[in-house]
């Protein structure tokens, strides 16, 4: 028997462990993960960024864990021999009534501990000379990285210290013993007396085999990419972003330099047919039906109609993503984008339509649920890892943290 099983061996399932070899010494603990290898989804589908912290809610565990993250991983990094650049971004006003927006997330910024800096355009130019902007923010703790990397890492520091990781194993069922967990997966069965479900993207399925009912369902959205051309990577220098809307959940498309040289450009944010579906053609009936018949999911499109839409046009028009696009980089051409990769995010919603925003728990018997884990995951792995190890023995029922 295990002391600790952790279902999912993505960046948050593989710090989580890391944590738990570090406050439970003699505890035997495995990892369950159902591809041939880690870090196979949201964590090797993102865009590398180490995030700052400047978006989120003062005082919120995103906003506390990402900056503190962001400390942690460049720490990591340099004693791993893992190449990262802490390069900086611009947030960037092109129109006038982004103005007060761009102000209230300075201040955001400023609130959050956060070294920042207003820009005028020519301080502007400076940073990203072909960018035309009326005003910016420009945010030097925020890097690049690749989180696969750092996940394998974290995957092979484990199995030095002695732990377990299974993978093409998927868990069918999870089932109550007298001292702990009977967990039944496509390789066998085994048991342990605690289990940590860090499932992403599947992760309401894992609770609904351990027979817990929640009131969330993961909807997956797709976000999709394309590249820069070689030829026209020197258009970005490194990370530029829009100001983001206030009442739409997604960040909006943006500019990001990755650690290969590659420029991606995105993501949006469309529907996903399937939970796993990286291209357009990937549809899933059992994943879409689920979306379809939440109530939650009407209830977020209703109020979300309008920029959902634009969305959509800028998923199947690429004339008018670069219309978007020359918004900031005017120089920027429909022949200058190349089809790039896509990322499927794992977003929470309520039944009754709400949108979880922060991470978010729930204990139930001997299990940990990990229900959320939206960006900055990736960024402040380390220190989400402690904190879901902090909860391991704390009584069952709902946690959100904040």
């Amino acid at each position: 028997m295990y002391d600790i099983a952790i279902i999912g061996a993505g960046i948050v399932g593989l710090s989580t462990a890391l944590a738990l070899q570090e406050k439970f010494l003699d505890y035997k603990i495995i990892v369950i993960e159902k591809e041939k290898d880690v870090a196979m989804h949201q964590t090797g589908h993102n865009s590398g960024v180490i995030h700052s912290g400047i978006y989120y809610k003062p005082g919120s565990l995103k906003a506390r864990l990402a900056k503190k993250g962001n400390e942690e991983v460049i720490a990591f990094c340099e004693q791993n021999d893992i190449a990262y650049d802490r390069c900086g971004k611009v947030i960037v006003a092109t129109e006038q009534n982004e103005l007060p927006l761009l102000q209230a997330l300075y201040d955001r910024g400023i609130e959050n501990g956060l070294e920042i800096k207003r820009l005028a355009k020519p301080q502007l130019k400076e940073i990203e000379p072909h960018v035309e902007g009326l005003d910016a923010i420009h945010v030097p703790s925020t890097g690049i990285v690749n989180f696969k990397q750092i996940a394998k890492v974290y995957a092979r520091i484990f199995k030095d210290r002695g732990g377990d990781i299974m993978l093409s194993t998927e868990v069918t069922e999870v089932s109550d013993l007298c001292n702990g967990s009977e967990i039944t997966t496509s390789q066998g069965k085994l048991k342990a007396k605690i289990i940590i479900n860090c499932g992403g993207l599947h992760c309401d399925h894992i609770a609904h085999k351990s027979k817990l009912l929640t009131d969330m369902r993961i909807v997956p959205f797709r976000g999709e990419y394309f590249e820069l051309k070689e030829e026209k990577r020197y258009l970005c220098k490194n990370l530029i972003y829009p100001v983001p809307n206030p009442d739409f959940p997604f960040l909006g498309v943006h500019f990001s330099r990755m650690m290969d040289g590659r420029v991606l450009i995105g993501p949006n944010a469309v529907l996903g047919l399937r939970r796993e579906g990286y291209k357009k053609t990937d549809i899933h009936l059992g994943d879409l039906f689920e979306t379809l018949t939440y109530p939650g999911f009407w209830r977020v499109a209703s109020k979300n109609m309008k920029e959902g839409m634009k969305e959509i046009v800028r998923s199947m028009s690429k004339k008018v993503l670069v219309k978007e696009l020359q918004r900031f980089i005017p120089e920027v051409n429909e022949n200058d984008l190349l089809p790039g990769k896509a990322g499927v995010r794992a977003q929470a919603l309520t039944r009754n339509g709400k949108l979880i925003d922060d991470f978010y728990m729930i204990h139930h018997k001997r299990m940990v649920h990990v229900l959320n884990a939206p960006s900055p995951a990736a960024t402040a792995s380390l220190e989400i890892g402690r904190y879901i190890a902090n909860e391991v023995g704390k009584t069952h029922g709902p946690v959100e943290l904040v």
